[in-house]
């Protein structure tokens, strides 16, 4: 096989994720083995960053052009860099007017159900289990077990999962968990609604939770320290 055309075979592995371009390969060797590596590392970035659509032939190009290293590039560097950055920027932007959208929709066809309360500051809470002990105060540090869910049911957190509670400063979590705590009794367990302006807003958190999310928790107050 010559040069030319390993690099395209290179540049199909690089997508394996389409099944589509799935390509039968025995990696017979070390050249093989190091070239379906460098595919599916790609490949998982190319998915991570969101990206669904790409063209596999002009991705071979680039390889290709940057492995002759020629200089002789369809656009620069830095200008690939910026086409880059902005279309990731705008990719952001659609995911995140897409969830606050969901985020509100949900709220307003939750807000109807039976059982949940819609405070003024736009939380929603419903009561799973009624306890008698004291409530806690802002100053105050509490125990808990809690388990946290997107609306699309995935689970990012669960003191639950892991079997044990955690303790916190009232103050120190989210404005709805602040607010929902100072609500309840020992004993109570609430399923919690939190619209994004009182969870993580415009940043989200970490890779779990995205911008603009509306979340769901569980809470159990198991003790008020």
């Amino acid at each position: 096989m010559n040069s030319k055309s390993q690099l395209q075979a290179l540049s199909v592995c690089l997508l394996m994720f389409f099944s589509s371009l799935v390509i039968a390969q025995d990696l017979s060797n070390k050249v093989d083995s190091v070239s379906y590596s460098l595919g599916l590392m790609l490949g998982q970035n190319i998915k991570k960053d969101g990206i669904k659509e790409v063209n596999h032939d002009i991705i071979a190009k680039a390889i290709e052009d940057v492995m002759q290293d020629d200089g002789d590039y369809k656009i620069t560097r830095q200008a690939a860099k910026i086409y880059y950055t902005n279309y990731m920027t705008s990719l952001k932007e659609e995911k995140t007017k897409a969830a606050r959208a969901d985020g509100e929709a949900y709220l307003l066809k939750n807000a109807l159900k039976k059982g949940v309360i819609t405070t003024n500051s736009g939380l929603q809470y419903e009561v799973l289990k009624k306890g008698d002990g004291p409530m806690p105060t802002a100053k105050d540090k509490v125990e808990v077990h809690y388990h946290g869910m997107l609306i699309d049911g995935t689970v990012f957190d669960s003191s639950v999962d892991r079997g044990k509670t955690i303790s916190f400063p009232v103050m120190g979590v989210i404005k709805g968990w602040q607010e929902a705590l100072q609500l309840m009794h020992v004993g109570d367990k609430l399923k919690l609604t939190i619209p994004q302006n009182l969870a993580y807003g415009a940043r989200g958190a970490g890779a779990s939770i995205p911008p603009y999310s509306t979340l769901i928790f569980e809470v159990e107050l198991f003790e008020i320290q």
